[in-house]
């Protein structure tokens, strides 16, 4: 990464050939992960490139390409940093700055707006904007529609990760459906191969005598792991397994205390986050996506990439679109402990599904930079 600093003279036009990125930082998301997948994509072309955050901090910063320029606006919040997002736009002028996540999304428009530059401006939409007004833990959540429904037609794009997430955002914010391009993330790239086949040292994995089943995700309340480890309560009632959820978030002393009190101790692990969790889903028997709402589960994507039995909730939006309506895998009610116990169950016992090419192919990396590489240079 090439690190600028903030104090270089303004730039007489806009460089017509550079795309910035705009995030809050690099921490371990879903679209901090997306948006570092598509810089390698990019940068592997040779396109010139900028990745503008808010802090620059978190897992990821080490993944990002060498050649892209890392501009650090070293603000506490996303909010506060709009006066240095500002100046970076007027003497930078890319030609054009791609926010993701919808409360950078609100901030980038402003500044844009603001800074009175010619660079073109896409919001991408990582989830459902219904869902997490009203279900976030977050104080400020209910206030993101509002907002997003005044700035986001400031927007010379708009970008959805899914349909579901495309028909969401159109009621949500009032913009045309055909308005909203659907990309899908560039989530199935070559190296999660090799590193699937990289060692562990986990024990339940490698003995294999007993069947594990994987979850990956933020410990919040979107990922609903309560339901899962119910569900896994039942299961464990009729059948040994054990239960690993990777991933790590503001839910861990509830799922700790609920897992104590199932007294599942010794069949549930919460390792944390780890750096490499293909190693992990790999060897697993089957993959649980237990969500009360998503945008386009990554990891559940991934699964299929690398050969895993998946079973998924009909959440608000992406299994079902990722599933082909149940064809690569079993869909549940939301929350409904019963029906997934009884799907896990299912899975264990049946000989595994041999997954198509077909079911991950159009979220591959090679697919998905084409078409944002397409989408950029149309705006």
């Amino acid at each position: 990464m090439i690190n600028i600093a903030m104090n270089k003279m303004e730039a007489t036009k806009r460089d017509s050939s550079r795309y910035a990125f705009f995030l809050p930082s690099l921490h371990g998301g879903g679209a901090e992960r997306v948006t570092v997948n598509l810089l390698k994509g990019l940068d592997a072309l040779g396109v010139p490139l900028d990745l503008v955050l808010v802090k620059a901090e978190g897992t990821y910063l080490t993944d990002v390409p060498n050649n892209v320029r890392l501009i650090d606006l070293k603000s506490a919040r996303v909010i506060a940093c709009v006066p240095r997002l500002i100046r970076y736009l007027r003497r930078e002028r890319p030609a054009v700055l791609i926010s993701a996540m919808v409360q950078s999304n609100i901030v980038a428009l402003l500044a844009r707006r603001l800074a009175r530059v010619d660079t073109k401006l896409a919001v991408v939409e990582h989830s459902t904007l219904s869902r997490l007004s009203t279900q976030s833990a977050s104080r400020n959540a209910w206030l993101m529609p509002f907002l997003a429904r005044c700035t986001y037609p400031w927007a010379d794009g708009v970008v959805s990760v899914s349909n579901g997430v495309a028909d969401d955002l159109s009621s949500v914010v009032n913009i045309a459906r055909e308005k909203i391009n659907v990309i899908y993330n560039p989530v199935v790239r070559e190296e999660i191969f090799k590193f699937a086949q990289k060692p562990i040292e986990d024990k339940w994995l490698l003995d294999q005598k007993i069947p594990v089943i994987m979850a990956v995700g933020r410990l919040s309340r979107a990922k609903d792991y309560p339901t899962l480890i119910n569900a896994f309560s039942e299961l464990k009632k009729r059948r040994n397994a054990n239960l690993i959820i990777l991933g790590e978030g503001e839910e861990r002393q509830a799922l700790e205390l609920l897992i104590k009190e199932l007294g599942l101790e010794s069949c549930v692990l919460l390792p944390g986050f780890v750096s490499n969790p293909y190693a992990y889903l790999s060897r697993a028997r089957l993959f649980v996506l237990s969500s009360r709402w998503e945008g386009l589960p990554t990891v559940l994507i991934e699964a299929l990439a690398l050969g895993v039995p998946v079973v998924a909730t009909d959440c608000m939006s992406g299994p079902r679109e990722i599933l082909d309506n149940g064809r690569h895998g079993p869909l549940v009610p939301v929350g409904n402990v019963p029906a997934l116990a009884s799907q896990m169950e299912a899975l264990l016992d049946a000989t595994p599904y041999k997954i198509p090419r077909e079911a991950w192919m159009d979220f591959s990396e090679e697919v998905a930079v084409a078409n944002y590489l397409k989408f950029m240079r149309t705006l």
